[in-house]
């Protein structure tokens, strides 16, 4: 099953190997990771999504908080939450096939955010099943280049991360 942890860290050089460095001698794969700032100066918010059982997943909440650098370590999967993932995508934009490409874009409610001659950049956000349409849609326009972010979520209401019961 898909998991989704938010980890809460102090924002120090070597915090995000030595994270990785866990699952990795553990033998548990990171599907995707994302690292950012957060309101709290000198903290910063991982976001990992790996393939794990429950069970599975609480060991690593265990271990995770034995590391040093680690506050706050949280399951999100069965918390109320909402996530999304940005995917960026360089589509070949020949001039008789844009018209069909914007519509996609706006059909998908993307952005186009950059134009030259001959390809164009497209933003879009969501959830991974709307970015794997999309990405199948604009196969036919000819794919040129994809860079992803990978998962991020947030607790819904009023409750953060630093108040989760799990972790």
């Amino acid at each position: 099953m898909k998991r989704i942890l938010a980890i809460l860290v102090e924002d120090r050089p070597g915090v995000l190997t030595r994270v990785s460095g866990l699952f990795s001698r553990r033998g548990y794969n990171i599907q995707n990771i994302a690292v950012g700032r957060t309101v709290e100066p000198g903290v910063s918010r991982m976001t990992v999504t790996l393939d794990a059982d429950r069970v599975t997943v609480e060991q690593i909440v265990k271990q995770l908080n034995k590391l040093v650098n680690i506050l706050k370590v949280s399951d999100l999967t069965e918390e109320p939450s909402v996530g999304r993932e940005l995917m960026l995508l360089k589509v070949k934009a020949e001039p008789e096939k844009r018209s069909g490409i914007q519509q996609m874009v706006s059909t998908f409610r993307a952005k186009i955010i950059d134009v030259s001659p001959d390809s164009m950049i497209v933003e879009v956000t969501g959830d991974e099943t709307k970015l794997q349409a999309f990405m199948l849609v604009m196969q036919e326009f000819g794919i040129k280049e994809i860079a992803a972010t990978g998962n991020i979520a947030l607790l819904r209401g009023a409750r953060t991360t630093r108040e989760t019961k799990g972790g």
